[in-house]
């Protein structure tokens, strides 16, 4: 979605947990963190609440989000692409 909202911010790369809202789906991002004193690599899991303007992503997909303006009291982000798609999504399309 290229639109007014989309600015030169931030990128993650997550996956959809949720897409039970309208026009809101819940992306988990993953991050490797090193552990400052003994080193171990540690997995850091945060959830964002991103726009998804016309309800296409499904749960499984692979998305990438951009940092945006305020959307709503918890929404901060915008889907600016699906990266890669999984089954659930091809029967969606036909539904709507």
């Amino acid at each position: 979605m290229r639109g007014r909202y989309i600015s030169s911010g931030k990128r993650l790369t997550g996956r959809v947990v949720s897409d039970k809202m309208d026009k809101t789906v819940v992306v988990r991002v993953e991050r490797l963190v090193r552990h400052p004193r003994y080193g171990k690599v540690l997995r850091r899991v945060k959830k964002y609440k991103a726009h998804d303007e016309g309800n296409v992503c499904c749960v499984g997909d692979l998305v990438r989000i951009v940092e945006s303006r305020p959307l709503s009291r918890e929404k901060r982000w915008i889907v600016e692409e699906i990266l890669r798609r999984t089954g659930a999504g091809d029967s969606r399309e036909v539904e709507r």
